[in-house]
């Protein structure tokens, strides 16, 4: 894990597994040789081969007022059609109390968007039903977000919401937000809609910088490269496009931080000026 200190708010990754496939299968648009053209984009992010690795991550956040779990990663004991999710047995639980916060101290669970690798340890098999992993927390899911999926869910979908979401909603437990949502007075939400249609992104406010947790507006730096390489989960592309310009813009040449959900460590960064584009450029965290 890695950690940050920015005034009196630290942020710790809290890694769950790593995934690896072509580029092309996930970003449509971009080639092996568009990627290798770019001198910065390469390991960790890109592999030898030109695979993309992204990390399923959860943040932790703890603020002089709040403890918070930003995005849940798969979760344990849960059939996914997607075998890199399906059935995982990882220590995430023992990572969190390594760090300090044992599941009974989070106080907010902030849900960038309600994605299968997202919202899986929301809950955990307690032997019998899905129960809330974080039985003390608010949940907060943006009311546009949960409201898409609760109407819209089928499939796959269907089976994330009913195992990771509605469990905690029945248990009264969620707090449906607007997307601009202040937390606490150093964490609030911001809207970035385009991969879905409630999807948020996490502003923290400390030590004189503002840092922007990503959620899936950006999943790996080749997107800062690239900000026209969207998705095959956007459902928006075009909008998800206008999304990462806009983010990028407003960091661009500032002290500010971009934390990628996604990315490999380092996976927090600045975004710098290059020529007419954007450039990533880590901030190793303290181990």
């Amino acid at each position: 894990m890695a950690q940050w200190t920015m005034g009196d708010v630290r942020i710790t990754t809290i890694d769950e597994t790593v995934v690896v496939f072509r580029g092309d299968h996930f970003f449509p648009k971009s080639t092996r040789e568009e990627m290798a053209a770019v001198p910065w984009l390469g390991e960790p992010y890109i592999t030898k081969e030109g695979r993309v690795r992204l990390v399923i991550r959860a943040f932790l956040i703890e603020t002089p007022q709040t403890k918070i779990i930003v995005d849940t990663c798969f979760g344990n004991d849960k059939p996914r059609h997607w075998a890199d999710a399906s059935m995982l047995q990882t220590d995430f639980l023992g990572k969190l109390e390594a760090a300090g916060c044992p599941r009974e101290s989070i106080d907010a669970v902030l849900c960038t968007h309600l994605h299968i690798d997202h919202v899986g340890w929301n809950t955990m098999w307690d032997g019998e039903r899905w129960v809330p992993t974080f039985p003390n927390a608010r949940y907060m899911f943006a009311r546009t977000e949960f409201e898409h999926w609760q109407a819209h869910s089928e499939g796959e979908e269907l089976t994330v919401f009913e195992d990771s979401v509605k469990p905690v909603f029945d248990a009264g437990l969620v707090d449906l937000v607007t997307t601009d949502h202040r937390v606490d007075p150093w964490i609030s939400l911001t809207p970035s809609h385009g991969h879905t249609p409630g999807h948020v992104c996490v502003l923290v406010d400390a030590g004189g910088v503002r840092s922007i947790i990503t959620g899936d507006s950006f999943h790996s730096p080749m997107q800062i490269a690239r900000p026209d390489w969207g998705s095959v989960p956007d459902w928006d592309t075009a909008m998800g496009e206008k999304t990462r310009l806009r983010i990028l813009g407003d960091l661009a040449g500032t002290d500010n931080r971009m934390f990628g959900t996604h990315f490999p460590e380092p996976a927090a960064g600045h975004i710098v000026r290059e020529g007419d584009g954007y450039r990533f450029a880590p901030l190793d965290g303290a181990a």
